[in-house]
Parts: structure tokens; C-alpha cells; sequence
């Protein structure tokens, strides 16, 4: 080959160098561009950017908007599936956070206080907030809750009654110091609500008789299921003030067993955990929201949780109520509003 030919050849390179230098680099930029758009989606639907990830991991985590130094959280809890009432709300509790001095208080709304708005009980109000549109029930529930107990619901989270049974089941079950015993002839069979009992008018093949006796005991998810639901107990155990106080105790329990250690070193129940309640749950929070409530939750001091009932506040009219056993406010919702707020731990 000629010299002068040789002398040529590594003229020729330099351009094909620069183009897959420039095309390495395009391709570069477009993953750098497509990571910073993933990144961006990322941060905006679970509100976790590197600040919030160091704030949750080192401070208090994301801001939940707290009004007056509080932020107030609703619980529902729903029964699930396809029979009537699937979707009417059993459990109505305000977790009231004061972050502040780490305290708790825990409010718990009757399903039996009567809305002038629904023209209802409002333990209706999530069922017709989902039949106007899916998400609506959370809306609702939230303003019609709020405006009974007189205190700004920041954020709301649904539960799914069976997946809180397999959440119990996942950390070993809960301790609970029944303090009253009761039995519940009355408690419905899940999958046997729509059963006709073979023609009974009784319908007593959907229910099953329950008793709990007094003083410490463990229950598994189903044992404990049964313990916040019954309501057909004999005397007072049978009314929703009860329900509601039972439903604070399990979910003081549940508070201890999540934060101990036996729970706390093991991170793949952590992430079993994770995937029940996610699949249990609705909510309008987004991850960094939700972490931070749990984080608020799991926070809170010695002694410095309460349990608040309205049930002095309230009374069962003489007569029924559009033809419903209803909950009346003794004086006004604005008496309520007054002694929720002075109870407030």
C-alpha cells in the first residue's frame, strides 16, 4: 500500500470517532432526560424526594398540613365483598395527632348519628360518596365526619375488614385485656349474608353466637375481627359506644406489636406487612403522607395516647327516625364540637 495512502487512514478515523462519541453521549442525555421525567412522576405520586426520604429517615417527614398544631386522620372500616352494606362503614375512629408534645387522641363516631345532609346514617356516607364516583366516599365521609365532630380532617384511610384480619395474622395476633365479658348470639357468617336458610324467617343459619370472657387474653386476626364488630352483645357491650371503645383498644395493641422488636428486625414481614395493608386499604395519602402518619403513630409517647367517646353527647329519639334507630346530638353538633375540643389530649 502507498505511503501517502497510509498516512490517510488516520484522518479517517477521527470523524467515525466523533460520531459514536456524540452518540454515546445522545444516548446518555436521553436516559439522564427519561430518568429525570421518571424521577419527577416518582416524586409526585408518592410525595418522597431525596429531602422528604432524609426527613422521614432523621425528622418528622413530609408536611401534613397540621391546623392548630393538629392533624386529624380518619379510620373507616368496611366489611368488603358483594353483599348489601359491603361497603358500609362499621368503624368511624379520628386518630387527633398533637406531634407537637407526640400525643394521641383517638375519637371514635358512632355509625349510628343521624345526617340531615344524607338524609341518612352516616355510616352511608362512604357508600354514597363511591356510587357519584370511585374516591367519592372518602370525600364524603370526610366532610360529613368532620362537620359532626367539629375538627378539619386533613386525610382519611379505609380498611378493609379482611385484610386487617390478615395484618393481625402477619405479627402474630394481639394481646387485649377485655374488661367487660359479653356474649354476641348474633354475629354474622361471612359469606352467609344473602343465605335464605332454607326458607327460616329467622335467618338464623347467617349468625353465629360469640363469648368473650374478662381479663387477658390473645387473639388472632379472626378473634379480633370479631371482637370490634360484634354489636348484638347483651346490655351495654351490645351498643356502638362499646364497638368503639373495643376498636381503640385493638388498635392500641396493634400499635405495640408493630413496634416491637420481634416485628422491627424482621424486614421481610416488614415488607409482607406492607403488602396487606396495601392491599387492605384505600386512601387519599400518598406514601410520604402515609409513612409519616405511620411514623407519627408508632412516635406516640407513654400515656400519652386517649380514648375519647361522644357518647354523653348523644341520645336515641323516643320514636324512630324515618323509620331508623338513630343517633341524636342531645343539644347541637355545635355542644359536640365544643366538648370534643376540650377533651382533645
Amino acid at each position: 500500500m502507498p505511503k501517502n495512502l497510509l498516512k490517510l487512514l488516520p484522518m479517517r478515523r477521527k470523524p467515525i470517532t466523533i460520531v459514536i462519541v456524540f452518540g454515546v453521549l445522545f444516548i446518555l442525555l436521553v436516559f439522564l432526560t427519561k430518568g429525570i421525567v421518571w424521577a419527577s412522576i416518582f416524586m409526585r405520586a408518592t410525595g418522597l424526594t431525596p429531602q422528604t426520604t432524609l426527613s422521614l429517615v432523621f425528622g418528622r417527614g413530609v408536611d401534613l398540613a397540621p391546623i392548630d398544631g393538629r392533624v386529624n386522620i380518619l379510620l373507616l372500616g368496611i366489611a368488603g365483598g358483594t353483599h348489601d352494606g359491603a361497603d358500609l362503614t362499621d368503624t368511624q375512629l379520628i386518630l387527633s395527632f398533637y406531634p407537637e408534645n407526640k400525643a394521641l387522641s383517638m375519637i371514635s363516631v358512632p355509625r349510628d348519628i343521624w345526617s340531615d345532609t344524607l338524609k341518612d346514617r352516616v355510616n352511608s356516607a362512604y357508600h354514597y360518596g363511591e356510587v357519584k364516583r370511585k374516591g367519592g366516599g372518602i370525600v364524603l365521609s370526610k366532610a360529613i365526619i368532620s362537620d359532626m365532630v367539629g375538627l378539619p380532617i386533613q386525610h382519611t384511610l379505609v380498611f378493609n375488614f379482611l385484610g386487617f384480619e390478615k395484618i393481625i395474622d402477619l405479627v402474630g395476633g394481639i394481646t387485649i385485656n377485655v374488661p367487660v365479658a359479653f356474649i354476641d348470639s348474633e354475629f354474622p357468617i361471612v359469606g352467609k349474608e344473602n343465605d335464605m336458610c332454607s326458607g327460616d324467617e329467622t335467618f338464623a343459619c347467617r349468625y353465629e353466637p360469640l363469648t368473650f370472657q374478662a381479663g387477658v387474653q390473645h387473639m388472632d386476626g379472626s378473634r379480633a375481627l370479631q371482637y370490634v364488630r360484634s354489636r348484638h352483645a347483651v346490655g351495654e357491650e351490645g351498643t356502638d359506644f362499646a364497638r368503639g371503645k373495643r376498636q381503640q383498644e385493638v388498635l392500641l395493641a396493634m400499635k405495640q406489636r408493630l413496634t416491637s422488636k420481634d416485628v422491627l428486625m424482621k424486614p421481610s414481614l416488614i415488607l409482607s406487612l406492607y403488602k396487606a395493608f396495601d392491599d387492605a386499604s384505600d386512601t387519599d395519602m400518598n406514601i410520604g403522607q402515609l409513612m409519616t402518619v405511620g411514623k407519627l403513630f408508632v412516635g406516640i409517647g407513654e400515656g400519652k395516647s386517649k380514648q375519647l367517646s361522644i357518647e354523653d353527647q348523644l341520645y336515641v329519639p323516643p320514636q324512630s327516625w324515618y323509620g331508623r334507630y338513630v343517633l341524636l346530638p342531645k343539644e347541637s353538633f355545635d355542644a359536640i364540637h365544643e366538648f370534643v375540643k376540650s377533651k382533645l389530649h
